[in-house]
């Protein structure tokens, strides 16, 4: 029966397309991808935080399967590039801070530009592209959106922004407001509304084509700027768990408007979509620290993520480390009629796997580069299938850790968010090397490196061979792409 229902969802991806690669039905399925920012290991509702408001993802739930081991990265932009692209972060160009600043007097960081993108394929096979919200591969005007296989961008490339004046905050500031290439300026409108009122429009206006995507939400990623019609559902709840929780719920609000435009106009059953978040919480504090500020707020602002209200349960770490906390996101895909609903699957998953998977499912076929992620309609199709990854590989900088089976080693980590905190007194550099356990009673709290020397000796060994091969990739890029 296993086997039968593989076969089924295999037959159902290639249906529209015949043997020589033409399409069978005018209409293949929509694609969505809806990748939300900073919201932490377990905070859905359905995934265990029964303190929050989270009704549309708990409906996406329903109509899909839920991945209770799905592995993002440790930040933003590494998780953008392997979602993009389907490969590790090093193999792109991004393994640390992208530049952050379109006006940029000598250019940064960006991702290469000769990347192929899941954009680019599916504009390539007949799709209407789009990318509402976060960009963060990178800011350059001429390695953006609508240089890797997008339609229409409207949004911010950098990291963050203040939710009304559109600035990013840190350093000194400015302004970071696009609609495809041309800078706006809609001071003192609603971020979250501006890119839901652009995704709903786009849905709206290539109904009767098939599109694709990627809704880049830049919440529950402080300022801490939620909708105050959520604050009735967190009344006695402490800080920081109540302004994070609102957050979190206006996320949920909005990725509701976009699942209600698609039943509107009966889209819904014919819509893959695919849900996850970019890393684990943040536990991170600032506050504006200049005079005369770009944004225009005053000093001793505050704009920080109040110190980290996300809910990791048994699991150790945030945003910026390489523990379960840091790099465990909840995960969803939901098609309905081909991808079972309301189940959930415990098998490994990452980010790099949403590409090939859309791939297979569209009938579009892979890029002529390597990848690192793999279709998991197999493991959609069979609870009991292996995950491909048999090791997970992390780095950032000169931070990296190898997972194998239960055993994690962590090198260069930190405890919580590292040099992105505002109060370093709260960080903790972690004991080099680290070897953790994940199935410990507290998984990650016991370091084991003294008493199994051959496990680092191992994974140490893993991780060379992988480095070699994914910073040998990158190095091939001619000089034209950085």
């Amino acid at each position: 029966m296993k086997i039968i229902n593989l076969i089924l969802l295999i037959i159902y991806a290639c249906f529209f397309f015949s043997c020589e690669g033409e399409y069978k039905s005018d209409k293949r399925p929509n694609v969505i991808v809806i990748l939300t920012d900073d919201q932490g290991t377990l905070d859905i509702n359905c995934f265990g935080s029964t303190d929050l408001y989270t009704p549309n993802m708990d409906k996406l739930a329903q109509t899909g399967i839920m991945f209770t081991q799905a592995y993002a990265h440790t930040v933003c932009c590494p998780t953008r590039a392997a979602l993009l692209t389907g490969r590790a972060p090093q193999r792109t160009n991004v393994n640390s801070w992208v530049q952050n600043n379109t006006h940029a007097e000598e250019p940064g960081r960006n991702m290469f530009i000769d990347e192929i993108t899941i954009a680019e394929l599916l504009k390539g096979s007949g799709y209407v592209t789009g990318i509402f919200g976060k960009w963060h591969v990178g800011s350059d005007i001429d390695h953006g959106p609508l240089s890797q296989g997008f339609d229409e961008f409207y949004g911010l490339r950098n990291g963050f922004i203040d939710n009304y004046n559109h600035f990013f905050l840190h350093g000194k500031g400015h302004h970071d407001l696009w609609d495809n290439k041309t800078e706006v300026y809609e001071r003192g409108k609603y971020f979250p509304d501006l890119i839901t009122n652009k995704a709903l429009n786009f849905i709206e206006k290539n109904r009767d084509t098939s599109f694709f995507m990627y809704m880049a939400f830049n919440i529950p990623h402080y300022p801490e700027e939620s909708d105050e019609k959520f604050d009735q559902y967190y009344t006695g709840t402490p800080e920081p768990r109540k302004s994070y929780g609102e957050m979190v719920s206006t996320t949920d609000d909005r990725i509701g408007k976009v699942l209600d435009k698609l039943e509107e106009l009966n889209l819904r059953d014919n819509t893959l979509i695919l849900f996850m978040s970019d890393n684990g919480h943040s536990t991170e504090d600032y506050k504006i620290r200049r005079e005369n500020h770009n944004s225009g707020l005053a000093v001793g602002t505050n704009y920080g993520a109040n110190g980290g209200g996300g809910n990791t349960g048994k699991w150790r770490g945030a945003k910026g480390s390489f523990l379960e906390g840091g790099v465990r996101t909840p995960a969803i895909i939901s098609y309905p009629g081909v991808v079972p609903q309301g189940e959930s699957r415990d098998q490994i998953i990452t980010i790099m796997d949403f590409l090939p998977t859309i791939c297979e499912i569209t009938g579009v076929g892979l890029p002529e580069q390597k990848l690192d992620g793999f279709s998991i309609l197999p493991i959609i199709s069979d609870n009991s299938a292996e995950s491909k990854h048999k090791v997970l590989y992390f780095q950032w900088q000169d931070r990296w850790a190898v997972r194998d089976g239960n055993w994690k080693l962590l090198m260069n980590g930190w405890d919580t968010t590292g040099e992105f905190s505002d109060h370093p007194e709260k960080d903790r550099k972690m004991e080099s090397p680290y070897l953790a356990k994940l199935d410990d009673e507290h998984p990650e709290e016991i370091n084991y490196a003294d008493d199994f020397l051959e496990i680092v000796e191992r994974l140490t060994k893993l991780y060379e061979d992988w480095a070699n091969d994914v910073f040998e990739d990158a190095s091939r890029h001619d000089s034209n792409n950085d």
